[in-house]
């Protein structure tokens, strides 16, 4: 087989770091459905006219050229019929939505955790393949604002609950920003949003002059909205501050009633999770309310690992409109993080807690009877390979972090921890490994070592 090389942006992770990657899914399973989010997954592939509906991530869709060529007689491939990977689960859930209202019962609650595709540049916590996990709530017409207070609180809980350091969920909202801008005479809100989201990348200096060349505003207006971006806070001394900078209009008064509302219903239930921070835009323009963005506390130069938003109008079949709101992980992203810093690792790269010695080829039969026995109760049981000399078969045990090694003899059979070296008399339908040992675990890194 000729030599072969490997491709930026498409991880494959090593059997430790899929363990970790293993427990960080099931996980987030965990808790999603201890919420009550029901689990779906949809198809790989959209039409590329919907996947064209968000936006300027359009392109980086990946198409799929082959198929085409293949159901198309004439050759060319009219753009409707056009298929590409679908880059986000938002717009095939909206999709989904659709097809299927009629059997849904709303408001929905699902959770999805699926692979997407990204053909953007490859770089630290950027992927061309990964994966996401996204939950969201959506309602037939109507959808209470209850659930934009609900949503990123679960989403704490369920990071709170992985082995990774504290997290920080800023929000927003969307109606402060337009009352905003349109009371200051912003007539271009959407440019002005767009423009505000790229503050932590081109700073405050290179936001102002975006907003004069691009966008249209006045120096003074500028000023004004980079006044309102630098606004955070934990409670309602935020509206105060917004209203300080002498702007005013009925939208604003509604999106600071529900940004404060937000922010006193977190507080009361899960003091210092959610904080206002109002220069967050999330430049996607259908986004109506409630915006999130979760970053990694001492990791902040990884951007948001988990974001979203209230959206009223992503999913309409002309008579009936389904608002939601709703948030993604970027679950590779993390996970990336947790490898390369060793914030997490795996107690051993193997599921097998027992390796059963082979006394000789003639006998390998016996070691394979006591496995079966070990397996029928659950215990994770590998037979080693070969049947060489026990030293060399407990040393290949020890380079899977296999913690022990059974021996079987016609005088009874035996069991070794290879870690403390204790051998006792052991069967094989009573013995069992200590809780800790009987799978891989994951374990969070000690902080006080990462410093």
């Amino acid at each position: 087989m000729a030599r072969t090389s490997s491709l930026s942006g498409f991880p494959e992770w090593l059997p430790d770091g899929r363990v970790v990657e293993q427990h960080v899914l099931d996980s987030l399973r965990r808790t999603f459905e201890l919420h009550g989010f029901a689990g779906i997954e949809t198809r790989a592939v959209e039409p590329l006219s919907q996947l064209l509906r968000k936006g300027e991530t359009s392109k980086e869709v990946y198409l799929l050229q082959r198929l085409q060529e293949e159901s198309d007689d004439a050759g060319e491939v009219d753009a409707e019929r056009r298929l590409g990977l679908h880059f986000d689960l938002t717009v095939p859930f909206a999709r989904y939505v659709l097809e299927h209202a009629g059997q849904l019962a709303f408001p929905f609650k699902r959770y999805q955790i699926q692979k997407v595709w990204r053909g953007e540049r490859p770089q630290d916590g950027r992927f061309r393949e990964f994966t996401q996990a996204d939950i969201d709530v959506v309602g037939a017409d109507t959808l209470p604002f209850h659930y934009e207070v609900e949503l990123p609180l679960v989403m704490a809980e369920a990071l709170t609950a992985l082995p990774i350091p504290p997290v920080r969920v800023s929000v927003n909202n969307r109606k402060v920003a337009q009352g905003f801008y349109e009371a200051i005479g912003l007539e271009d809100v959407e440019g002005t949003l767009r423009t505000i989201d790229k503050l932590d990348k081109v700073g405050p200096e290179g936001v102002a002059r975006l907003l004069m060349d691009e966008v249209g505003a006045t120096p003074e207006q500028a000023a004004h909205a980079l006044e309102l971006a630098d606004i955070s806070g934990t409670d309602a001394s935020v509206a105060d501050q917004v209203l300080a900078l002498g702007a005013r209009s009925p939208l604003l008064d509604e999106g600071l009633g529900e940004l404060v509302a937000l922010l006193e219903a977190a507080h009361e239930l899960s003091p210092g999770t959610v904080v206002a921070d109002l220069k967050i835009a999330r430049g996607l323009d259908y986004y109506t309310g409630s915006v999130y963005e979760t970053t990694l506390l001492g990791h902040e130069d990884l951007g948001s690992i988990c974001s979203g938003g209230r959206y009223d109008s992503l999913a309409s079949d002309g008579r009936r409109t389904y608002p939601g709101v709703g948030l993604s992980i970027g679950v590779s992203r993390l996970l990336a993080r947790l490898l390369r810093d060793d914030l997490a690792t795996a107690t051993r790269p193997v599921p097998s807690a027992v390796l059963v010695a082979v006394t000789d080829e003639e006998h390998r039969r016996g070691s394979d009877r006591v496995a079966r026995r070990l397996r029928a109760r659950g215990i994770p049981t590998d037979v080693a390979p070969v049947a060489a000399k026990y030293g060399k078969q407990i040393r290949y045990a020890d380079r899977r972090g296999i913690p022990f090694v059974w021996f079987p003899g016609a005088d009874g059979d035996e069991v070794k921890d290879i870690r403390s070296g204790e051998q006792v008399p052991a069967d094989a339908g009573t013995w069992a490994p200590p809780e800790n040992d009987l799978l891989p675990r994951v374990v969070r890194a000690d902080p006080a070592a990462a410093r």
